[in-house]
C-alpha cells in the first residue's frame, strides 16, 4: 500500500469554522511542523530541544507513570513529580489509622525512609519511528479485515523484535488515524519506584469532588517519587542495593512565574480522544450512555459518602475508591453539557451531509456513512448492556474478589488473599451499592439482555433488595471470617462450597452472559466500525486537501501548546487565569468537608511566613492555559517558552470535558498547579526543603 504522508499540522474542523492553533496533541518526532507557530506564541527553543534521538532532549525528562498518568524528572538523582491523584493509590497503600499519610501527608526525611511500591513502573520513551510501510507490508486495500489485522500484527511483532533485539527495552507499534499510519515506540521501563513525599489530602485533594473539574482551583495536586536502578543504571526489581537512577535529562525549574498571554507547553501521554467520530457516536454518549452511567455512580457515591463520614477507618479504606468513581462521574456530566452547548451533534450531522454530497460520485466513499450509521444502530443495545455490566455488576466488590480468590483457594497460602481485600472493604457500602445498581439494571435493561439466573434469583427472593441481602448473608466471600474458614477447610469442603456459593454463581451468570451474548458482538461491530473509520479518515483528508489532521490521543507521548488565558464560563462572568493562597482561605467552610484546611497552612497564612515563595504578599497556587489535554495528561509537566518547568497539569475545567470530542479554544482550559506552590508546600508545610537542594533552578 502506498504510504499516506500525514504531517501533523492542524485539526480537522467543520467547514466554515476556522482552525485554531491552540488545538491539537502533536507527535514529538514531527514537531518541526509546529515550531513556527510555537515561536510566534513565545517558544524560544528548537524542535531538536523537544525531541531528539541524537542527544538528550525534553522528552527524556518525561515519563509514563504506571499505565495512565505522566510524570517529570526534576533532579539528576531520579526524583520526579506527578499528581497527588496519580499517586493516591500508592499513598493509600502505605496508610493506616496509625500512619494516616492520606490525611497527614508523607515526607521522607532521608532516602532510607522512602517507601517502595510493588507493581508500580515508570517508562521513558527512547525513540519513536514512523513504521507505516513495514506495518502495512503485504496489506491490500480489499483485504478482509481479519486477514489485514493478522498481517499487521505479524508485521508489528517483527518490527518490535528487531527494535528491541539485544536490549532490555520494550516496544509497541501503535496505529494512528484508525490504521492509516503506524508508529513504533521504544521504552525503558523501571520497576523500583519509591514514594518520597505527598502533601496532606487537604492540600493535594483540596476542593475534592466539590471543585473537581472546576475553576477557580486551589489544589496542590502533586506527589513525589524517586526511581531506583541497579549499579549500572539499568532497570531492576526492588533491592536495598539499588541506587537512585541517573536520568538522561531533568527539568530546570522556573520560579519567575507567568503572566496572561505567556506561552505554555504540556508534554505528556494523553489517553484517548475521539475527534473524528460521527454523530451517531455522540448521540449515544449524550442521550443514552452518559445518563445511565451518571445515575448509577451517583447512587454509589451517595452511599460511600454517607458511610465514610461515619468513621475514619472507612474514610481511609474508601478514599481511593471514591476518587476513582467520582472522577468519571463528574466528567460525564460536564461532557454532556459541553457537547449540548456547542451543538456538536448538529454540527456533526451538518458536516456529514456535506461529506455525503462530496462522496456521492466516489464509489470508495459514498457508502461509508450509511454503513457507519447501520453499524451504530446495531451496536446500541450491545453498548447499553455493556455499560450496565460495567457500572452495575462489575461495581460489586465482593463478586470481583470471589472470582479472584477462588482461583487460588486450593493453594497453601490461600488465606492471604483475603488480607488485602478486607483491609479496605466495607460490607455495608458494598451491599447497599449492590442493591442500588442491580435495581437500576432490572429497571432499565430488557430481560433479553439480562442473565436468566439473575432474574430467576431475584424473583425467587422477592425482589432485588432481598436477593442482595441473601447474597451477602450466604456467600463465603462476604466477611474475612467466612473467607478464612473456607480457605483453611479441606479440599472437598472447598470444592463443594465453590460450586454453591451465590457470589460465584452470580459472577458466572453475568460473565457467561456478557462473554457469550454481548462482548463478542460488541467487539466485532466496533472492529467493523473502525475499519470504516479508516476509510472515512482517508476520505476526510481527500475532501479537505488543504487541511491536515492531528491524530487522536492513544496514551503515546504528545506535545500540546497554547497560552495562559482566563475564560468566560457564562454570560457576564470572566475567570482570571491565576489563583492564590488567599482563595484557599476564602473557601474555608466548616460545613464542606472538601474545604478542610490544615492548621499549618492556616498558621502560615496568618503570619504570612511564606519565605522565598512570597509573591506580592501571597503565594501562587494554580493557573489556566489553553493547552489541549485529556486523561493521561494528569501529572504532565507544563513548561514555559524556554522549556523550564512552571507547573504540573492536573485537570480541565468542567466546560472543557467535551474536548475529547470537540475542542473549543474559547472555553477549553487545562488547570495547572503552579510549581511555586508545590515547592512552598514541600518547604514550608512538609519541612522537607532538603529535597530542593537536588533540584536545578533557572537563574
Amino acid at each position: 500500500m502506498k504510504k499516506i504522508v500525514l504531517l501533523i499540522l492542524a485539526l480537522f474542523c467543520l467547514k466554515g469554522v476556522p482552525a485554531l492553533a491552540d488545538e491539537g496533541m502533536w507527535v514529538p518526532a514531527l514537531i518541526q511542523s509546529r515550531i513556527k507557530d510555537m515561536k510566534a506564541k513565545g517558544f524560544k527553543l528548537t524542535a531538536e530541544d523537544i525531541y531528539s534521538i541524537n542527544r538528550s532532549s525534553l522528552k527524556d525528562a518525561v515519563l509514563l507513570f504506571g499505565s495512565g498518568c505522566t510524570g517529570e524528572v526534576i533532579s539528576d538523582e531520579g526524583l520526579f513529580l506527578t499528581n497527588h491523584h496519580c499517586g493516591y493509590y500508592f499513598i493509600g497503600s502505605h496508610s493506616s489509622v496509625e500512619h494516616d499519610y492520606l490525611t497527614n501527608g508523607f515526607w521522607a526525611m532521608n532516602r532510607s525512609e522512602e517507601l517502595p511500591n510493588p507493581g508500580l513502573t515508570v517508562s521513558f520513551l527512547i525513540r519513536m519511528e514512523d513504521v507505516t510501510d513495514r506495518a502495512l507490508k503485504g496489506v491490500g486495500d480489499e483485504m478482509p479485515q481479519a486477514e489485514r489485522d493478522s498481517m499487521v500484527k505479524a508485521n508489528a511483532a517483527d518490527v518490535i523484535a528487531k527494535a528491541t533485539a539485544g536490549t532490555h527495552y520494550e516496544a509497541a507499534v501503535e496505529p494512528f488515524y484508525y490504521g492509516n499510519q503506524y508508529f513504533l515506540f521504544v521504552y525503558e521501563k523501571f520497576r523500583d519506584v519509591r514514594l518520597v513525599a505527598a502533601p496532606p489530602s487537604a492540600i493535594g485533594k483540596f476542593g475534592g469532588d466539590t471543585d473537581n473539574w472546576m475553576w477557580p482551583r486551589h489544589t496542590g495536586d502533586f506527589s513525589m517519587f524517586r526511581i531506583y536502578a541497579d549499579k549500572n543504571n539499568n532497570p531492576a526489581d526492588y533491592s536495598k542495593d539499588n541506587v537512585p537512577y541517573r536520568p538522561r535529562r531533568s527539568f530546570t525549574i522556573s520560579t519567575a512565574g507567568l503572566k496572561e498571554g505567556d506561552f505554555t507547553m504540556v508534554y505528556g501521554n494523553p489517553g484517548r480522544t475521539m475527534q473524528y467520530v460521527v454523530s451517531d457516536a455522540i448521540d449515544y454518549a449524550v442521550n443514552r450512555g452518559n445518563p445511565a452511567k451518571i445515575k448509577m455512580r451517583t447512587m454509589r457515591l451517595e452511599i460511600m459518602n454517607a458511610e465514610q463520614a461515619k468513621d475514619p477507618a472507612t474514610r481511609i479504606a474508601y478514599a481511593a475508591k471514591n476518587a476513582r468513581v467520582s472522577n468519571q462521574w463528574k466528567k460525564w456530566q460536564g461532557e454532556s453539557k459541553g457537547l449540548a452547548r456547542l451543538g456538536t451533534l448538529d454540527k456533526k450531522r451538518a458536516f456529514e451531509a456535506q461529506f455525503t454530497a462530496w462522496a456521492a460520485d466516489k464509489p470508495l466513499y459514498r457508502d461509508v456513512l450509511p454503513k457507519l450509521r447501520a453499524l451504530y444502530a446495531e451496536l446500541a443495545p450491545y453498548a447499553f448492556a455493556r455499560d450496565y455490566y460495567q457500572e452495575a455488576y462489575q461495581a460489586i466488590e465482593m463478586t470481583q474478589f470471589a472470582q479472584n480468590a477462588a482461583k487460588g483457594i486450593f493453594k497453601p497460602d490461600a488465606e492471604k488473599a483475603g488480607d488485602g481485600f478486607f483491609k479496605n472493604y466495607s460490607q455495608t457500602i458494598d451491599r447497599l451499592s449492590t442493591q442500588a445498581v442491580l435495581g437500576e439494571y432490572v429497571k432499565n435493561v430488557p430481560a433479553e439482555w439480562t442473565p436468566a439466573y439473575f432474574l430467576e434469583a431475584v424473583q425467587k427472593a422477592g425482589g432485588v433488595d432481598r436477593y442482595v441481602d441473601e447474597l451477602f448473608e450466604q456467600s463465603n466471600f462476604s466477611t474475612i471470617e467466612k473467607y478464612k474458614a473456607l480457605a483453611s477447610a479441606d479440599s472437598a469442603t472447598k470444592a463443594a462450597a465453590l460450586q454453591n456459593d451465590p457470589a460465584l454463581l452470580l459472577a458466572e451468570a453475568f460473565n457467561t452472559f456478557y462473554n457469550t451474548k454481548v462482548d463478542g458482538t460488541y467487539k466485532r461491530l466496533n472492529t467493523e466500525i473502525n475499519t470504516l473509520y479508516r476509510l472515512y479518515m482517508k476520505g476526510l483528508m481527500e475532501m479537505q486537501p488543504d487541511r491536515t489532521f492531528f491524530p487522536d490521543a492513544n496514551l503515546t507521548l504528545r506535545v500540546a501548546y497554547g497560552t495562559v488565558e482566563g475564560y468566560s464560563p457564562v454570560d457576564a462572568v470572566y475567570y482570571e487565569p491565576f489563583s492564590t493562597i488567599d482563595g484557599i482561605m476564602e473557601k474555608d467552610n466548616p460545613d464542606i468537608y472538601d474545604y478542610n484546611i490544615p492548621q499549618r497552612l492556616r498558621d502560615l497564612y496568618r503570619t504570612k511566613e511564606y519565605g522565598r515563595w512570597n509573591v506580592d504578599g501571597s503565594v501562587p497556587v494554580c493557573f489556566l492555559a489553553t493547552n489541549h489535554t485529556t486523561g493521561g495528561n494528569s501529572g504532565s509537566p507544563v513548561l514555559n517558552g524556554r522549556g523550564q518547568l512552571v507547573g504540573i497539569n492536573f485537570d480541565r475545567t468542567w466546560e472543557s470535558t467535551m474536548s475529547d470530542y470537540e475542542f473549543d479554544v474559547v472555553k477549553c482550559r487545562n488547570i495547572i498547579v503552579d510549581i511555586r506552590y508545590v515547592l512552598f508546600v514541600i518547604d514550608r508545610i512538609g519541612n522537607a526543603g532538603y529535597l530542593l537542594d537536588e533540584m536545578r533552578f533557572a537563574k
